[in-house]
């Protein structure tokens, strides 16, 4: 488990130090070139507790946006009852998901719209196996008992419907993670602590996300059941952390005052740095082949120099 990233009295990176899972020592081994790709939030945990004489803030924080401007995807999700659905013949659809029916990314470029950016939608439904509690909407909604509610969750198996959206977070200050001050890991390790705001873009969104599924729904013949959970609960927006696609907090940038991380996504004071997730520029697929090209003149460097 990764401790903490060791320098040299120049500041440059030079090895990690990281507790043995199994005999609970710390150890250490050296590297010439480091890559953190650990994800967003456990990069910037390791990078926050790398604090040494050169580095007091963490390393690759000279700026302190390291944890800074963490975003989550924005979630809302709402399902309905589709009438016609019903009597149809059944067949097994264990296995498909909202990857297999999707509408993807839309509204991106639309300009009347109250929001930045825009979502994508996942669709859910079929006829996947029984579960526990399988059948508690139709018991809410017919009551009873026996074999009438028997029937009643027969003829409404398959008729249900799911939307889920997805859609782009914008960056704010209240958004970040930090090193907690009195909290470690079963290896003594410092965790993060989270702050999280979603703005007024994020809510708009969310809103749009409601009208169009209750749109889709009842244009369907349908009629809407309520907010998917977990994650609403009821307040119309998913909670932060539930959707797990964090990213940010080891911000790219042209400026070393603002930014961890050059634009080849290397520590601005720390030249044998790379951290390789959870910040991206606009052209992701580029920026990862500059990325690569650097890497290799930089060890075809070292290789001279050895």
């Amino acid at each position: 488990m990764a401790r903490k990233i060791l320098v040299d009295d120049e500041g440059k990176v030079m090895g990690v130090s990281y507790i043995d899972k199994r005999t609970r020592q710390e150890k250490k081994i050296y590297c010439r070139v480091l890559v953190v790709a650990a994800s967003a939030c456990e990069s910037s945990r390791l990078l926050l507790n790398s604090k040494s004489r050169q580095f007091p803030r963490g390393l690759a924080n000279d700026s302190g946006v390291v944890g800074r401007f963490l975003m989550d995807t924005v979630g809302l999700g709402m399902y309905g009852y589709i009438p016609s659905l019903e009597g149809l013949p059944r067949y097994d659809t264990d296995g498909a998901g909202g990857a297999h029916l999707y509408m993807p990314w839309w509204l991106f470029d639309k300009k009347n719209k109250d929001f930045p950016r825009g979502y994508h939608i996942e669709i859910g439904g079929g006829y996947r196996m029984p579960a526990i509690g399988f059948g508690g909407s139709s018991i809410r909604r017919h009551g009873g008992y026996g074999q009438e509610l028997k029937e009643s969750i027969r003829r409404e198996y398959g008729c249900f419907v799911g939307l889920s959206g997805r859609g782009e977070m914008i960056p704010n200050n209240l958004s970040y993670c930090e090193i907690d001050p009195d909290v470690v890991d079963q290896f003594g390790i410092p965790v993060l602590r989270f702050h999280f705001r979603w703005s007024d873009h994020e809510w708009k969104q969310a809103r749009h996300m409601e009208k169009t599924f209750r749109q889709i729904i009842e244009t369907m013949g349908g009629t809407v059941q309520g907010l998917s959970k977990p994650g609403s609960e009821g307040q119309g927006i998913s909670v932060p952390g539930t959707i797990i696609h964090e990213v940010g907090t080891v911000r790219m940038g042209n400026d070393a005052r603002n930014s961890a991380l050059n634009r080849f996504n290397q520590g601005h004071e720390t030249p044998n740095l790379f951290v390789v997730d959870g910040d991206h520029p606009s052209s992701e697929l580029d920026a990862n082949c500059q990325i690569v090209h650097r890497l290799e003149a930089l060890v075809r460097e070292l290789q001279e120099q050895a």
